[in-house]
């Protein structure tokens, strides 16, 4: 097999192990403490919630969500139960009955 080859070889599986890396984090594998710290430490984060659900979550109090979006309370399913997370939606108008 000539030089080429190898290195092209090395480097399309380089490249196939870095996309698998870059996998979104499932909640349903972490217990909910493992998810809110990984929201903590990334501030906001986009994690797999289902066999073909994902979202994007943020931390309660920072600037993650862009106005007038705001950090609403979200339950995600995690390993040990339902666990509650942030992520930005749109506040209800406040309107006088």
């Amino acid at each position: 097999m000539p030089t080429g080859k190898i290195a092209f070889c090395a480097a399309a599986m380089i490249v196939a192990a870095t996309n698998f890396a870059d996998a979104r984090p499932d909640t349903r594998t972490m217990t909910c403490a493992e998810t809110q710290a990984l929201i903590q430490s990334r501030h906001a984060v986009v994690l797999t919630t289902g066999a073909n659900t994902y979202e994007r979550y943020v931390r309660q109090f920072g600037n993650e969500c862009d106005a007038p979006y705001v950090p609403m309370v979200d339950y995600v399913p995690t390993r040990d139960g339902q666990c509650m997370v942030y992520r930005c939606e749109e506040p209800a108008p406040m309107v006088p009955d």
